[in-house]
């Protein structure tokens, strides 16, 4: 029975040893390394200067008196700067050709296409307009036929330009606003 007592006893003792285990064998954390300072690179020697030359003085010459010496040739007086182009007249500029579109080449049949949906609607939108007449608008209403009336004017001068591309663009543009200021009335 004793060995059963003592069984116990001696496990609790094996296992305390086991946990704080041994003296040789104690585990520490290394010292924090510190790098050393770099070393300034030794300074190099300077270069030796080169030797000197020396130039043995000029010989003397004879001196002659300013006085006898040629007068220094006279530099003729600068010609007068070119008058500067006056700037164009608004005549001048009016008359300068606009510069040239650039528009997509169309097909026969797509020139025609074009021109005819153009066509129709600057029709439909001037149509609307004729329908607004002289009715009282109000501020939005007004600004909408304001819109209406530059797409067509521009509209038209594209046609003049033959920018048939522009021009059905601007037509549609003033034909679905139009569409618009109807349906607000």
């Amino acid at each position: 029975m004793r060995a059963r007592s003592l069984f116990p006893a001696t496990l609790i003792c094996l296992a305390a040893l086991g946990l704080v285990g041994c003296k040789r064998n104690i585990v520490r954390a290394a010292p924090p390394s510190v790098a050393p300072a770099p070393v300034p690179p030794a300074p190099q020697p300077a270069p030796a200067p080169p030797p000197e030359i020396v130039t043995p003085p000029p010989e003397a010459k004879e001196t002659i008196p300013i006085e006898t010496l040629p007068a220094p040739p006279v530099e003729a007086e600068p010609a007068p700067a070119p008058a500067r182009p006056k700037p164009p007249e608004p005549a001048e500029a009016a008359a300068k050709p606009e510069a040239p579109q650039i528009a997509p080449q169309l097909s026969p049949a797509q020139l025609a296409n074009a021109q005819k949906r153009t066509s129709d609607n600057i029709r439909v939108a001037e149509r609307n307009l004729q329908t607004v007449g002289n009715k009282n608008l109000n501020a939005s209403q007004k600004d909408l036929l304001e819109k209406v009336r530059g797409f067509l004017g521009q509209a038209h001068e594209a046609i003049m330009a033959a920018d048939w591309v522009r021009a059905q663009s601007l037509a549609e543009k003033a034909q679905v606003l139009s569409a618009e200021l109807i349906k607000s009335l």
